[in-house]
């Protein structure tokens, strides 16, 4: 297979790069050259964001497959997927379980009602409508049956560079109290970034298109078992303070940001997060390893690059501030 990755440098690029080289393929890298692409793989410089940003691509090709990771302004996909729809097979864009209309219920599927007002020809607007622009700009250049629309959700695993899980390991590498929020059997839904690059692969070599909410099963992993598998590879020293919802609530700690991961039960943002049905993903073939591995095998990346993750620019910082750690610990 001849594979072009538009963004394939960092984190869920960089893992689709890195399955489809162990498996032989011959990968193109198209990206801005700020990150070197994985060995093995070819690479082109373009940004994007340039009038002339694509102009690398246009003697080289044809693909059986790209890969598209893009999380801004929809027009970027839109002609990306233009200038390749007559030189590539198959258009595999990583899109986001975020496109569905808010609040989607607690069990919804790839038919739930999706956001209004995106356009593949618009600039940045936010996060929802840019991620179904892209799929609309995808799907207008390559037709619904050779486009694969992969609606992540929450995605973790090396080489993360939004700081969720790194942050969770920093936290209870430092020991000590830790405030973990509750319940502990409370359900958690997300996708080790080699397992979503794995199932991405297989999908486009099957031919597969359509879109697929692409996590876990809800409760493949509770909060418990997530930060207990933290506490453990980070060597022990860190107390799991298991803490009422409603009394993190009242500390003013905000969950998602300043507690990565975590939503409360019962919430909207736990059933839009972490109760989507992904029978469709795993009737089509995802795998997803223990959270044990996914943890201990961050810990491991994170360790050998000195315990500070890389950090998206266009995404703020995540975590909670020790003094209001402390403050909601001590009641």
């Amino acid at each position: 297979m001849r594979l072009l990755t538009l963004g394939g440098t960092e984190f869920v690029g960089r893992a689709v790069v890195e399955a489809a080289l162990a498996r032989g393929w011959d990968v193109t890298v198209l990206h801005r050259g700020r990150h070197a692409p994985p060995a093995g793989a070819r690479s082109l410089h373009g940004d994007r964001t340039d009038p002339d940003g694509l102009a690398a691509l246009t003697a080289e090709g044809p693909w059986d497959a790209v890969v598209d990771t893009w999380s801004a302004a929809p027009r970027a996909v839109r002609d990306a997927a233009r200038l390749l729809r007559d030189r590539a097979d198959r258009y595999a864009y990583v899109s986001s379980c975020s496109v569905y209309a808010w609040p989607p219920a607690a069990g919804y599927t790839e038919d739930a009602p999706l956001v209004d007002g995106a356009s593949p020809d618009a600039d940045a607007t936010d996060y929802a409508r840019d991620k179904r622009g892209g799929e609309l700009a995808a799907e207008e250049a390559f037709g619904a049956d050779r486009t694969l629309l992969v609606r992540c959700g929450l995605i973790l695993g090396p080489y993360e560079n939004i700081g969720r899980l790194p942050w969770w390991l920093n936290r209870t590498a430092r020991g000590g109290p830790v405030l973990a929020p509750g319940p502990r059997e409370l359900p958690l839904q997300y996708v080790d970034v080699r397992d979503l690059a794995a199932w991405i692969l297989d999908a486009l070599a099957a031919g597969l298109s359509g879109p697929c909410n692409l996590i876990s099963p809800s409760g493949h992993a509770t909060t418990a078992e997530l930060l207990e598998a933290c506490a453990e590879v980070t060597g022990g020293a860190a107390e799991l303070r298991w803490t009422d919802p409603g009394a993190v609530l009242a500390a003013g700690i905000q969950p998602w940001t300043q507690l990565p991961v975590w939503e409360p039960p019962d919430s909207e943002l736990h059933a839009a997060l972490h109760r989507a049905d992904v029978s469709r993903a795993l009737a089509t073939g995802l795998r997803c390893r223990p959270v044990t591995e996914t943890v201990a095998d961050t810990w491991h990346w994170l360790s050998g690059i000195g315990g500070t993750a890389p950090q998206r620019p266009d995404r703020p910082p995540v975590g909670l501030d020790p003094e209001l750690e402390a403050k909601a610990l001590a009641g």
